[in-house]
C-alpha cells in the first residue's frame, strides 16, 4: 500500500475533503501512475452533485497525465518512467463491443478489487475507473497511452476526455466530410473541441450556438465561422440563413434539455444530430419524429467521441505539436489539489474552458 492525498466526495453537492488514502499496488494488467496534472470535467461536477447517482465515498477525476511508477504482472505495453495520458476508457479487448472496434462502450464489468481505502480499511470508490483527483492512480493498462516528453502536462491531461470527446464526435460519430456544414451547440470545453474537429475535418462552415457572446467570440478563435445566440427567438433559422441550408451535422455538447429539443431543427436533408452532452438522469427531451423520417435524418449518441485511444490520441497529439490543434489555449486556470473546491466552483460558473490541478 502507498499512502496518498486525494480529494474525496463524502456527500453530494458538498465540498470535497482532502484525505490521506491507501492506494493498493497494481495487479496483473494494471499500472500505477504518479500524476502531474488532472483537469476538471463537467462530468466530475455532475457526479459530485449527484446528477447521475453513484455510491460514496468516491474520488472523481478522469482527465489525467503523469508518469508510470509501477507495473503489475504481464504489462509489456509501457515501461516505468513513461509519460502517459490516463483515460476512463477501460477496455477488455474481447467483448463484442471491443471486438467491433468500439472500446468506449466495453461492457465487461471491472471486477478488480478496490484500489483506494481509508486507513481504517473502508473502501473508497475510484470513480470512472480512475479516481484521479489524487496524487497517484492505479488503472488498467488499456486506459493509458504514452505521449511525447515535450508536451506540457496540462496538454497531455486534456487529451484524456474533453478533446477526444469533441473531436471524435465530429470525425468518428458524425463522419463529417470536407465541405459539409456543422452546428455545434455549446461552446464550452467539449464544444470548442468539436469546433476544432470540424475545422480539421474540412467543414465548409461551422456555426457555434451558445448563450454568451463572450463564448461565441472564443469559439471563433477555435475555428467557428459564425456564431448564433441561443437566446434568439428561433436560433435555428438564423443558423440556416448563415449556412444557406440545414446543417449536415449538429453536435450537442451541453446537457441542457432545451438544446436537445431544438437540435433537430438545425438539420438539413439527411443530416444527423450527435448527442454528446449528458443531462441528469431522468431528464426527458421531445422532438417530432415524422420530420426525421421524412427528411432521412438521424440521431446518435457518442460516448467519448467513439475513439480508439491508441489510434486517435497519438494523432491528436501530433496535430498539437504541428500547431493544428489548440490545447494550451483550453486551460483557463491552474490550481493546487488543496484548491480543488475553488476550481470546481469556477468550473460550475460556466466561464472556464478547463481548470487543471497541477501536482
Amino acid at each position: 500500500m502507498t499512502r496518498i492525498k486525494a480529494a474525496v466526495c463524502t456527500e453530494h453537492r458538498s465540498r470535497l475533503t482532502i484525505e490521506e488514502l491507501d492506494l493498493r499496488a497494481p495487479l496483473a494488467g494494471e499500472v500505477e501512475v504518479t500524476l502531474e496534472a488532472v483537469a476538471i470535467c463537467h462530468s466530475d461536477v455532475t457526479f459530485a452533485d449527484g446528477g447521475w447517482g453513484g455510491d460514496l465515498p468516491a474520488v472523481y477525476g478522469h482527465e489525467a497525465a503523469g508518469r508510470v511508477t509501477a507495473l503489475g504482472d504481464g504489462v509489456q505495453s509501457v515501461e516505468i518512467g513513461a509519460r502517459v495520458v490516463v483515460t476512463l476508457i477501460r477496455a477488455c479487448g474481447s467483448c463484442v463491443n471491443c471486438a467491433s472496434g468500439k472500446p468506449t462502450i466495453c461492457d465487461t464489468p471491472n471486477a478488480a478489487p478496490p484500489v483506494l481505502t481509508r486507513p481504517d480499511g473502508t473502501p473508497v470508490i475510484a470513480a470512472m475507473n480512475c479516481g484521479a483527483f489524487a496524487e497517484r492512480v492505479v488503472v488498467d493498462q488499456s486506459q493509458i497511452v504514452t505521449l511525447p516528453e515535450d508536451m506540457p502536462a496540462e496538454a497531455v491531461a486534456l487529451l484524456a476526455c474533453g478533446v477526444i470527446t469533441g473531436v471524435g464526435a465530429v470525425v468518428n460519430a458524425a463522419g463529417l466530410r470536407a465541405g459539409q456544414d456543422v452546428v455545434v451547440i455549446g461552446a464550452g470545453g467539449v464544444g470548442l473541441n468539436a469546433i476544432q474537429g470540424a475545422r480539421i475535418a474540412g467543414a465548409r462552415r461551422i456555426v457555434a450556438v451558445d448563450m454568451s457572446e463572450e463564448k461565441l467570440a472564443i469559439a471563433r478563435e477555435f475555428g467557428a465561422t459564425d456564431g448564433v445566440l441561443a437566446t434568439a427567438p428561433k436560433p435555428w433559422q438564423i443558423a440556416t440563413q448563415l449556412l444557406g441550408r440545414g446543417a449536415d451535422a449538429v453536435i450537442v455538447t451541453v446537457g441542457a434539455i432545451p438544446a436537445y429539443d431544438s437540435a433537430p431543427r438545425y438539420l438539413g436533408w439527411g443530416g444527423k444530430v450527435v448527442m454528446v452532452g449528458m443531462p441528469h438522469s431522468g431528464a426527458m427531451s421531445s422532438y417530432e419524429p415524422v420530420v426525421l423520417a421524412y427528411m432521412s435524418q438521424g440521431m446518435v449518441g457518442s460516448k467519448m467521441g467513439d475513439v480508439v485511444i491508441r489510434r486517435d490520441i497519438p494523432w491528436m497529439a501530433d496535430l498539437y505539436r504541428q500547431g493544428r490543434l489548440k490545447l494550451d489555449e483550453l486551460v483557463s486556470g491552474r490550481w493546487r489539489l488543496d484548491q480543488i473546491n475553488e476550481a470546481i466552483a469556477d468550473t460550475r460558473s460556466g466561464g472556464a474552458k478547463r481548470n487543471v490541478i497541477l501536482f
